[in-house]
């Protein structure tokens, strides 16, 4: 069975939309994941499955609705593709603080009209560059000050997504790994 890691999008923000982790860890295990593990309040899940990502996907998000009664966008990803991320971002060599960095997970890759489009816009001194399903994020100040948002990524790509720091990122495979 391989490694993957299931991320929410928009649970548990300013008291809404409220999933308890051992709820949420106890749901997946109801749909046959294995080995389910979960990180902060954020919804990260780490488990073990062999089926493929977009059955995964849709059963967590019908099984979520079902149980807890509002939509949650669910991406997942693999151990691999996570490491991938980590060592492929562009903003490590800046010398960038480690609360400076953040990833924007996509649900699916955006078109190329719509990377264009994201690509005109520009919030000096934060950066950003999309790399498939990615998105390297660098903001000079705190993120939630910053135009480069999970909205905007997702008005502008035209597709679903969800954001964490780089902290959360490198605690993900740490997990993973373990």
């Amino acid at each position: 069975m391989s490694k993957k890691i299931a991320i929410l999008r928009g649970i548990n923000v300013g008291g809404k939309r409220k999933i308890l982790m051992a709820d949420l860890k106890r749901l997946c295990e109801n749909l046959a994941f294995k080995h389910v593990k979960t990180y902060i309040q954020s919804g990260n899940i780490i488990f073990n499955s062999d089926e493929p990502i977009p059955v995964l996907a849709k059963n967590l998000e019908e099984a979520i609705q079902a149980q807890f009664g509002f939509d949650v966008p669910v991406i997942i990803i693999t151990q691999n593709e996570l490491e991938t991320t980590i060592n492929n971002n562009p903003f490590i060599g800046k010398d960038a603080a480690i609360n400076q960095l953040h990833v924007t997970f996509l649900k699916e890759e955006p078109t190329n009209t719509a990377v264009t489009k994201a690509l005109a816009y520009n919030y000096p001194p934060d950066e950003f560059k999309i790399t498939g399903k990615t998105v390297f994020i660098f903001c000079a100040d705190k993120y939630h000050k910053s135009k480069l948002s999970n909205n905007f990524f997702e008005k502008q790509l035209a597709v679903k997504a969800t954001t964490r720091n780089w902290k959360t990122v490198m605690k993900l495979l740490e997990i993973s790994k373990a």
